[in-house]
């Protein structure tokens, strides 16, 4: 651990783990405030790939605060063994925990996408693409705000510049990632559309029994909405997951224009209050 960050910050439970770190609850002594420390062990990088990742967190996350629905960071230490990140403290549980048993109404899937499209708008406006949008990586503040984290896969296409590699998790991951095409930031909003298609039905729009079966009916991106499941689903969220789900990016909604449309949508299907 950083002697560094024990000066400046009191460490103490662990509260997870993950591939590379671990995360514990620390505070600041001046002013008692609660935070959460990642403490990423070096050794554990086996390759460029996992190094680009240590480093592109952080930078990334510096970019992006402050946001309401963006995990915020607020410091960072480095010695040769370990890199600390200090930031927001969240719940234990994640999108994915709130959502694993079955659909969740529609009213409260249209405020967590609502929050989660906030986000993802402005790391677009900033030139950041996430790649790796999945309910794991949606977090929940102590007041219940939304959370986008882990931008360890993130990149930056702000001068215009396409991308390219396989990124991502194969139930959320955007067809033209998987053929191996350059893509551009619309891949986080297919993931959002699949996320949000969760919610509703229950189930993912495309699923197999392994990587390889999953990955083909993405590149198929044949949505479909079963009576059974989504009688209960409004027009215009189905008409919604039309333009977010859909396999060609240049008709693809962009997150701003998902968010206007489900702004709308809200206010006018579900009769909710929000402002942006």
């Amino acid at each position: 651990m950083c002697e560094a960050l024990k000066t400046q910050y009191q460490v103490n439970e662990e509260i997870g783990r993950g591939r590379f770190g671990t995360i514990f609850r620390c505070f600041h002594p001046l002013s008692n405030e609660p935070y959460a420390c990642k403490l990423i062990d070096k050794s554990l990088l086996a390759d460029s790939t996992d190094r680009e990742c240590l480093q592109n967190e952080p930078k990334f996350m510096t970019l992006l605060s402050p946001h309401p629905n963006i995990l915020q960071i607020f410091d960072v230490f480095e010695d040769d063994d370990y890199l600390s990140i200090v930031m927001d403290l969240c719940q234990p549980h994640t999108l994915f925990d709130r959502i694993v048993n079955g659909p969740i109404p529609e009213t409260q899937a249209a405020l967590l996408i609502k929050s989660l499209l906030e986000a993802l708008a402005h790391c677009h406006r900033m030139g950041v693409a996430h790649r790796d949008i999945k309910p794991d990586n949606v977090l929940f503040d102590s007041a219940d705000n939304l959370k986008l984290a882990d931008f360890g896969s993130a990149e930056w296409f702000g001068d215009g510049s396409t991308m390219s590699g396989v990124v991502g998790t194969p139930y959320y991951v955007a067809p033209e990632v998987v053929m191996g095409r350059e893509y551009d930031e619309k891949v986080d909003v297919w993931s959002c559309g699949v996320i949000l298609y969760i919610m509703l039905a229950g189930i993912p729009p495309f699923y197999g029994d392994s990587a390889a079966e999953i990955f083909e009916a993405v590149v198929r991106a044949n949505l479909r909405f079963p009576s059974r499941i989504f009688r209960n689903v409004s027009p215009a969220a189905k008409d919604l997951l039309r333009k977010m789900i859909c396999r060609d990016p240049s008709r693809r909604f962009s997150a701003e224009q998902a968010l206007s449309k489900f702004i709308t949508f809200c206010r006018r299907s579900l009769r909710v209050r929000v402002s942006r």
